[in-house]
């Protein structure tokens, strides 16, 4: 079992599927080509192919669900090439279902083989999973009342998605023994470490250009005293020194304002005469006439890029000593090479320090060239860009809220 604030969320170790029919929601959700339909990126299909294959191996007959798009959008489409690519990856047959809970889906389902998977279609497709409700209400829904007689066990593996709280996430739960799947479990894990006070100092190094997000995430960690120091970057750094005082030149603040984000100024000045552990660059790179300078914060005369130097030090003396490290954006726009050298070296110190380091989102780790270079036991990259932010701004996720009422009424039998 795996704790997370006042949640207990079950893992594959605590409910042990063996020779069952189990139903395991994915999220498969992958960027799409708008001209040729074809999918662009494979990732979150090789994902799940742990979960999957420990069920497997366990004699389990596992039917995935997953989504695909919205009604309305390019990317709405079936799960036909999802199909095809997870049985490359599986290195196994799977059988693709064209429905979801009709009559030909649950005829399948039925006459599956202990050992064998199978893929419904986009959820999505039905429109019950479009609605937002309560796991109680979902639990009584036509998708949840077709399905679960059909399965033994239910398993969430769709951290991606575990801020909806749709019926294919949170209904099955209620009705079926629950538990989450591999992917879920090594995010909420890594969730754990942040609330966990033992696992202290924690630092939050919060770049990027989404400055409403991190100004939310701030505000929570400092309400509930979760970070020991936060290190900006980016124009949630440029928001706080203008909110300092800091004169950064007209064209860094009509930066700020063409991004609509001048109106936040007053709350980050709130946070920072509270006392909130927020430290601010003290030099930035500049670029000025093509040029590339290093000014001080508060001699700022070119447009902004990046942090500086002496900045980078500073936050690497913090990065050297922190048990968790939570990085959140990069410092500067590092799809300009000119300016990737200090988000690249604050990430080289965060995997060379002894702690714990998580990483939300796909810039950051770019930077060293992939995944496979890093030591997955000291480090978590987030698959769930959009839950990861919600949870860590003090929203709730109902998925997760759904397998932890699950587990406590396993308690109670």
């Amino acid at each position: 079992m795996i704790k997370v604030n006042e949640m207990v969320i079950p893992t594959l170790d605590d409910v042990n599927f063996t020779n069952s029919k189990v139903l395991v929601r994915i999220d498969i959700n992958s960027p799409v080509d708008s001209k040729s339909g074809k999918l662009l990126d494979d990732s979150r299909i090789r994902a799940h192919v742990e979960t999957v294959k420990e069920l497997v191996e366990k004699g389990n007959g596992v039917v995935l669900v997953s989504h695909q798009g919205r009604p309305g959008d390019s990317d709405f489409i079936d799960l036909e090439e999802h199909s095809r690519l997870l049985q490359k990856h599986l290195d196994m047959e799977v059988e693709f279902v064209g429905d979801v809970m009709g009559p030909y889906a649950r005829e399948k389902i039925k006459n599956m083989k202990l050992g064998s998977v199978i893929l419904l279609d986009n959820v999505r497709f039905v429109s019950e999973e479009l609605i937002e409700a309560s796991p109680l209400q979902h639990a009584k829904s036509y998708l949840v009342r077709r399905l679960s007689p059909l399965f033994q066990g239910y398993v969430n593996d769709a951290f991606a998605a575990s801020h909806r709280s749709q019926a294919s996430l949170v209904g099955f739960p209620l009705v079926l023994k629950s538990s989450a799947g591999r992917v879920m479990e090594r995010e909420v894990s890594a969730l754990a470490k942040v609330f966990n006070p033992e696992d202290s100092p924690k630092i939050f190094i919060m770049g990027g250009g989404k400055v409403l997000d991190s100004l939310r995430i701030i505000e929570n960690l400092v309400k509930r005293r979760l970070a020991d120091r936060i290190l900006t970057g980016g124009l949630i750094a440029e928001l706080f020194a203008v909110a300092k005082g800091l004169d950064l030149g007209k064209e860094n603040l009509q930066v700020l304002e063409k991004a609509g984000v001048l109106g936040l100024i007053s709350r980050a000045r709130k946070l920072l005469l509270s006392g909130a552990p927020v430290e601010i660059p003290v030099d930035f790179k500049v670029e000025k006439g093509g040029q590339v300078h290093e000014e001080p914060a508060n001699k700022v005369t070119g447009i902004i890029k990046d942090v500086g130097s002496t900045t980078v030090n500073i936050y690497s003396s913090f990065v050297r000593d922190a048990k968790v490290i939570v990085m959140r954006g990069p410092m500067g726009v590092i799809e300009d090479e000119r300016f990737r050298e200090s988000s690249r070296a604050l990430l080289k110190n965060a995997l060379e320090n002894q702690g714990y380091v998580i990483i939300g989102g796909g810039h950051m780790i770019s930077l060293l060239g992939g995944e496979g270079q890093i030591d997955k036991s000291k480090v978590h990259v987030s698959t769930g860009g959009g839950a990861l932010l919600l949870f860590l701004a003090g929203e709730k996720l109902p998925a997760l809220e759904a397998l932890d009422m699950s587990a406590k009424e396993a308690m109670k039998a």
